[in-house]
């Protein structure tokens, strides 16, 4: 009978490590779109962004996009932040920006909608950005926009998250969108 329990024991060792092995390609990933929201994504960063966003995996190109969105998910909300202990609209928007497109952005919502060349939503390509008019006030909130109708973009409650922009209560508040100018490319002066 003991060598039935140290059996059982190594048994169960070998099932909890197979499956922190097996599920090391799994995340969470925040999301409130309504078809993904509360799924677990399993596979490689392009197979769960490909599955999020509803497209097919080789439309999923810029891979170091998708890993940086995956480095930051779920970072909390906090006013002025600029780093993983908190970020806000804007300071992800710029961070992105900077890392991923080499383009230098002003630090507030308001003064990034300006800096836009205004597209409709129909021409939105991955990278652009959306700004929403939330409390009244105009560019008050800022997104990065990816495929499909999802964007990138800190909730104030949820973090760093992925949402859809045609969601009726996103949609109502949508007031630009727009591809960064090219003269805001970092130069080596700076």
């Amino acid at each position: 009978m003991v060598r039935f329990e140290g059996l059982s024991k190594i048994a169960a060792l070998m099932f909890i490590a197979a499956t922190l092995l097996t599920s090391c390609n799994s995340k969470k990933m925040l999301t409130d779109a309504s078809k993904s929201r509360g799924k677990t994504f399993k596979g490689s960063v392009k197979e769960r962004y490909a599955e999020l966003l509803d497209v097919s995996e080789r439309e999923i190109k810029n891979e170091k996009l998708y890993r940086f969105i995956d480095e930051w998910m779920g970072v909390p909300h906090k006013n002025a932040g600029m780093d993983k202990r908190g970020v806000d609209c804007s300071g992800f928007t710029t961070l992105l920006q900077r890392e991923i497109y080499n383009k230098n952005l002003p630090r507030v919502a308001r003064q990034m909608a300006q800096t836009v060349k205004r597209k409709y939503e129909e021409q939105l390509e991955e990278g652009d950005l959306v700004f929403f008019d939330f409390s009244g006030q105009p560019f008050s909130h800022v997104g990065v926009y990816l495929k499909n109708n999802r964007f990138v973009h800190v909730s104030t409650s949820k973090g760093v998250i992925i949402s859809y922009l045609k969601d009726p209560w996103y949609y109502k508040y949508f007031s630009r969108a727009g591809s960064i100018k090219n003269d805001l490319l970092f130069s080596d002066a700076q």
